[in-house]
């Protein structure tokens, strides 16, 4: 598919945090129905953003003081597990929207962040891209606006623009006239910008991580905002947006134990050479669901921790106001949390991958069964774990404890 596709509208309204988080499980129950089969259909979840903009679930992380109802990362990353285990495209889809929140609110505040917290606030999901193809190395940027009369204007191409189909507005990595970086937030319903759903990873189908495309889009002055590159602040949401995806495999792994559940209870038999009348009576597939049962939970408190970790690292942010380099109490709580991000991600990998293998072993050949679609779980973790160099993260975490190495660790990057 090559289809451009249509923006969304704003909808939801923020309202108390209990309030809030309360609407998470009917949310959850009705995401999930048809979940699998619009995977095996390729149908792309533009209902279920709709169900979730009006929930209002999209300002979580906007503190009081600003207007949202406030919210945890621990908060956060229970929301996106929850919604992950319905519907992993979806959570994963958010991403880039809790990444943006989570950069204007532990920030001291400024104009644009009080302008685009006030589209949040007003229901706007934000989508966006960074990342482009065809360069020497990823995360290269070259694409730059261009000035024609008074006017600034876009051309090129980006991939990997996770959610901007969903979305209301989308920051863009680019290059100003000058050579800075910068970012530019636009409508996604702008004449000149084009949301292709050409992704063709084999998993995550539903995510529209493919490409966005310029073709003289019109960006004003006040759309361009240049970021501080070395910011703790910045470094902090690095590590928030890799315990993200670790979040959506942890809701993964809770439906590949939910799917176990049904497909022992309802599908499955006994084995020829079992005396069990049942197969929810038989002893290896108790193991099994035994075994699925405590992926779950380790996977669960592992993720848990981690967030706990990176909310102290977001209050000293936020107390301590610009998030210098040369905080160095607040530098700390960055560093450790990069490092527990990192080890986090790295566990959950091989602890998730493993479950969504050892699904099969709840049932025979019929497990195997397209209707069922197991499948899609091994595919999306592995996808998610793709997104970053695993054995690289494994290295650099070795050297750190090795050789107090920290060079990595304080990019604000993929660590």
């Amino acid at each position: 598919m090559n289809a451009v596709l249509q923006p969304a509208t704003h909808t939801a309204q923020a309202p108390e945090l209990h309030t809030l988080l309360a609407r998470l499980p009917a949310l959850a129950a009705s995401m999930a129905e048809g979940a699998a089969q619009r995977e095996r259909d390729r149908t792309l979840p533009f209902e279920a953003f709709a169900q979730f903009k009006a929930s209002g679930l999209g300002t979580l992380r906007v503190p009081p003081e600003r207007g949202g109802p406030g919210g945890t990362i621990e908060d956060l990353v229970q929301v996106v597990a929850t919604l992950a285990a319905a519907d992993s495209n979806v959570a994963h889809a958010l991403r880039t929207h809790y990444n943006a929140i989570e950069l204007w609110t532990t920030a001291p505040p400024d104009a644009n962040s009080d302008r685009q917290l006030g589209r949040v606030l007003q229901g706007a999901l934000f989508g966006g891209a960074f990342t482009e193809l065809g360069t020497p190395r990823s995360g290269t940027v070259t694409t730059a606006l261009e000035r024609r009369g008074d006017q600034r204007v876009l051309n090129g191409s980006k991939y990997y623009a996770t959610g901007t189909a969903f979305a209301d507005f989308a920051s863009i990595a680019v290059h100003d006239e000058e050579g800075r970086d910068a970012t530019v937030i636009v409508p996604t319903d702008r004449e000149g910008l084009h949301v292709k759903d050409d992704w063709d990873g084999m998993g995550q189908r539903l995510t529209a991580s493919g490409s966005l495309v310029f073709d003289n889009l019109r960006v004003h002055d006040d759309e361009v905002v240049h970021p501080r590159q070395r910011s703790l602040q910045r470094r902090h949401a690095s590590s928030l947006r890799q315990l993200y995806l670790v979040a959506v495999a942890g809701g993964i792994v809770r439906n590949v134990f939910s799917d176990a559940l049904h497909y022992v209870r309802h599908h499955a038999r006994p084995a020829a050479h079992s005396p069990a009348a049942s197969a929810p009576q038989d002893h290896f597939t108790q193991w099994v669901v035994g075994d699925l049962a405590t992926h779950t939970h380790a996977v669960d408190a592992l993720i848990a921790d981690n967030a706990r970790r990176l909310d102290r690292t977001a209050e000293a942010l936020r107390r301590g106001g610009d998030g210098d380099d040369d905080d160095h109490g607040a530098a700390q709580l960055v560093l450790d949390g990069a490092l527990a991000t990192a080890k986090t991600q790295l566990a959950v990998s091989r602890i998730a991958l493993q479950a969504a293998e050892r699904l099969f072993d709840a049932g025979g050949a019929s497990a195997t069964s397209r209707q069922h679609n197991f499948d899609r779980h091994w595919r999306n973790l592995r996808t998610l774990f793709n997104h970053n160099p695993l054995q690289q993260k494994a290295r650099v975490v070795g050297d750190y404890h090795l050789n107090g190495t920290t060079a990595h660790l304080e990019e604000g990057k993929v660590f």
